[in-house]
């Protein structure tokens, strides 16, 4: 097997190493990709932390762009020298919520145990968020993939893989907003700025964002939010309300916090829905009184990925971005190298960073 390097993660909680790991060569429906780009996640963070468990030795990372340099049999729609995003959206197109357009949701099993990686003795590694992007290379079902301009900056196309289609699919696509809604968005962080940027793009009126931050609440203004509260007011969402003149129509939670769940519901009008993007750790629970969503015809909304169709979505996408309307190059804080991968941890880690990327 060719040799590659990546950031391994060994132990939870740690950092991770930069050595050499064994990748496969593609087999029938895959394709290689070799990296210019991943950006890191506060997903990949969670994993590596063992909030959502899984097996070690693992390589994460799934937020990537590149070129591809390698097709298995039975591919088609890809050749060598294509210019690709990398996603964890691996669907197989036939299963119940595949065949009525929700690929992000594929009930088709994937052991990430068995995937394309090996330790350089032959051991097992795991597949992480079925990318394992943290390298120079990576090996993917082709169905994680959607093609993007040549013309792209790389580090910029990789937010496109999964910070950007999360935060605006899940105001588009999830919580379907409409022209004249008010929308709340609770952290503004990467995936916050996003929903940000879907609100403006969808046409809502009010676009009301909640942090704990200044910084970060100026950070919203930037990308389209029309208001900023701070989290540690002691009723953010009655100072929402007075300023939208009612309850909001929908209410992205875009953090994995529980505080965040328990308040979210506090913000809506009668009819409003609440779109649960961001995750906490395994185990964590929020309570609300159901008698109160019944009785004001409320909605809780899970949303994974923003519910994202990598055909219909990216080439949109990709085209308010050419055009000058969607902000990507504006989300990155930082670039590093993977030597500098736990440093760019790190630095997410703190909160300040909007997305931080490897560039390879």
């Amino acid at each position: 097997m060719p040799k590659i390097r990546a950031a391994v993660c060994h132990a939870f909680g740690q950092l991770l190493s930069i050595e050499e790991v064994d990748l496969r060569a593609p087999e029938p429906g895959e394709v290689e990709v070799t990296l210019a780009a991943c950006a890191i996640c506060f997903s990949d963070i969670s994993f590596m932390d063992g909030g959502w468990g899984g097996t070690l030795p693992a390589v994460y990372g799934h937020e990537a762009a590149g070129q591809v340099t390698g097709v298995g049999a039975g591919v088609t729609g890809y050749e060598e020298g294509d210019t690709v995003l990398v996603t964890l959206i691996r669907s197989c197109g036939t299963c119940p919520t595949c065949a009525v357009g929700h690929p992000t949701l594929c009930e088709a099993p994937y052991d990430r145990t068995k995937g394309p990686l090996k330790t350089v003795d032959g051991g097992p590694m795991q597949h992480g968020l079925s990318c394992g992007a943290f390298a120079e290379k990576v090996v993917v079902h082709a169905s994680q993939l959607a093609k993007i301009p040549a013309s792209m900056p790389m580090d910029a196309a990789s937010l496109l893989s999964c910070g950007v289609i999360t935060g605006v699919g899940a105001v588009v696509n999830t919580g379907q907003v409409r022209p004249g809604e008010t929308v709340v968005v609770i952290g503004a962080g990467g995936v916050g700025l996003n929903a940000i940027q879907g609100a403006r793009i969808a046409g809502a009126a009010r676009i009301i964002a909640v942090d704990m931050s200044e910084d970060k609440l100026a950070a919203a203004r930037e990308f389209g939010a029309t208001d900023g509260i701070l989290a540690t007011e002691a009723k953010p969402w009655a100072k929402a309300k007075q300023i939208a003149g009612r309850g909001a129509d929908a209410v992205f939670v875009t953090v994995g916090a529980v505080l965040a769940y328990d308040s979210a519901m506090k913000y809506l009008a009668t009819g409003g829905r609440m779109v649960m993007v961001g995750m906490p750790h395994s185990g964590a629970t929020s309570s609300y009184e159901p008698v109160m969503v019944a009785a004001t015809g409320q909605a809780m909304i899970g949303s994974l990925m923003g519910d994202t169709v990598l055909a219909r979505d990216i080439r949109w996408m990709t085209d308010l971005y050419e055009q000058g309307r969607l902000k990507l190059d504006e989300l990155i804080s930082g670039r590093w190298s993977l030597d500098e991968i736990n440093e760019a941890i790190a630095d997410t880690r703190s909160g300040a960073a909007r997305r931080n990327v490897i560039v390879f």
